[in-house]
């Protein structure tokens, strides 16, 4: 019985993509409709790490609206909020999605909401980078320092308006984004440790 309520959603969510001229792959859509929080990829398994080492691409405007992108970001935002991740961040290679999207809590913003970004690219940066204490829950039990700037400018698609939209961004929140921008590049914050 649960096969079958799975199989019919999933039919639902390939058939609501086909028809909003979605670009969704079926093995995508597998994902994002297996389970609430995802299973995050992680470097200590090595298909994992092959997949975190690709570059993510951009998610069509048209796929913005369906309901399959509308399960993306509810299991996105319910994964790193999750108790066994508890993160700040999450960028879609992590859950095996290789498209440019990441979530972001904001803690430039009252209540520090958790925020999604599609099509996201960092597109400016000023003053000097600032050394600070990064971790990652694709590289579990591991933290380093890493050198990030602290004032960027993001463009990403707005799910409303389809639309790119611009914004600056500082401090913390400024680091967050570039570590999980650094994701969809295939770029781990490993990979930017400073020698301790």
């Amino acid at each position: 019985m649960k096969r079958k309520l799975f199989l019919a959603g999933l039919s639902a969510l390939l058939l609501g993509s086909c028809h909003h001229g979605g670009h969704w792959t079926f093995n995508e859509v597998l994902v994002i409709n297996s389970q609430h929080i995802m299973r995050v990829l992680t470097v200590e398994n090595p298909e994992d790490s092959l997949f975190l080492r690709r570059k993510a691409d951009i998610i069509p405007h048209k796929d913005l609206t369906s309901p399959v992108y509308k399960h993306l970001v509810q299991g996105m935002l319910a994964t790193v909020t999750s108790p066994e991740q508890n993160g700040v961040g999450i960028a879609g290679p992590q859950i095996g999605i290789s498209r440019r999207i990441v979530a972001v809590q904001r803690f430039d913003k009252p209540d520090t909401p958790f925020e999604v970004y599609p099509n996201i690219r960092i597109t400016a940066h000023r003053g000097p980078k600032v050394a600070g204490r990064e971790g990652c829950l694709s590289v579990p039990g591991r933290k380093g320092q890493v050198l990030r700037y602290q004032d960027i400018d993001i463009q990403y698609t707005s799910p409303r308006t389809l639309k790119d939209t611009s914004e600056r961004v500082q401090g913390f929140t400024a680091v967050i984004f570039q570590h999980e921008c650094d994701h969809l590049d295939g770029v781990i914050y490993t990979d930017k440790l400073l020698d301790e």
